[in-house]
């Protein structure tokens, strides 16, 4: 593992009091992460995300971090409970192969945020607990869930936003990322004009969707073109459990535990047992609900980074 600091500590500032409303001004494509509890959905906008990468946050009293690494695409969202403490994080300032590093404020260890693994610091060796959450457009968080409400545009200053490292106000109208997500590279080094990592897997593309589903010991990557490919549904076992993996019209992938259905695709939703669901929300038009599994959604390139060339869905596997 390649840990570099990249920037100082704390540059990058967390939001650690966040406030909600019913109200978002960005795009209705803009992307958000969701997060349900019994009493609410809320969403957290990555336009904001790409700019503070941590939300430390309580949703019907159990404390979550909300989290997002640009350069791997990935959000994850984590209890922040270990080991009978409650954790706040904050963004180190290292990358470890090109993802965020997080620290928490209480013991100063270090996570690695795509896998939630502790690589330096008390718990080394130990990872954080995944929770359920997606990542869909404003549009489709709005229309889903109408009384759900918006992480509200931050307060604050950036010293990562200046370029002569002084804090300077937050421009949320800007995509300093836009470019990396259209190149062809991948990593920091991209990302700054120079040369990307190499990439041997010719089959995949290094910034392909992937959700990532670790049950037990058990953890499998679902590209999202290898989903689509099989019709949008793909019904498989990881860890003991019976997990279905849905992708939606506008490039979504979902993954929640399979009750014994038969899945077929059918317009932009899915059919079965004798219903209508939404493959985005796992709910059907009957009023039924399918229980969504803990994910990660992530780049390829970084779930390879943590879990090796072998662990992605295929067919043939």
């Amino acid at each position: 593992m390649n840990v570099r600091q990249v920037i100082p500590r704390d540059a990058i500032p967390s939001v650690d009091d966040p406030e909600f409303g019913d109200q978002y001004s960005g795009r209705s494509d803009d992307l958000v992460v969701v997060v349900e509890s019994s009493v609410e959905s809320r969403a957290y906008p990555v336009r904001y995300l790409q700019f503070h990468e941590i939300v430390n946050d309580s949703i019907d009293g159990e404390p979550v971090a909300v989290t997002w690494c640009p350069l791997c695409g990935s959000a994850v969202v984590y209890d922040r409970r270990h080991e009978g403490r409650t954790l706040e994080f904050g963004v180190s300032g290292k990358l470890a192969d090109d993802d965020l590093v997080m620290y928490d404020r209480e013991t100063n260890s270090e996570w690695k945020q795509s896998s939630g693994e502790c690589i330096d610091g008390r718990f080394v060796g130990e990872t954080l607990t995944v929770r359920p959450s997606a990542v869909v457009s404003w549009g489709q968080f709005r229309e889903s869930s109408p009384d759900g409400v918006v992480l509200q545009r931050p307060r604050g200053t950036s010293e990562a936003a200046s370029a002569d490292d002084s804090p300077a106000p937050i421009d949320y109208e800007e995509s300093p990322y836009s470019d990396y997500f259209r190149s062809d590279g991948f990593g920091l080094d991209a990302h700054r004009g120079g040369d990307s990592r190499g990439w041997d897997m010719d089959d995949l593309d290094p910034k392909a969707v992937v959700l990532g589903i670790d049950i037990g010991d058990e953890a499998v990557g679902f590209p999202l073109s290898r989903v689509e490919a099989e019709g949008g549904v793909v019904q498989s076992e990881i860890g003991g459990r019976n997990i279905v993996v849905l992708a939606t019209a506008n490039a979504g992938v979902h993954g929640f535990i399979d009750p014994g259905y038969s899945f077929d695709r059918v317009d932009d939703d899915v059919v079965a047992d004798g219903t209508r669901w939404d493959p985005a929300t796992g709910r059907a038009r009957d009023g039924r609900e399918l229980e969504r599994v803990p994910t990660r959604r992530l780049f390829a390139f970084a779930w390879r980074d943590d879990h090796g060339k072998d662990a992605f869905y295929s067919r043939l596997a």
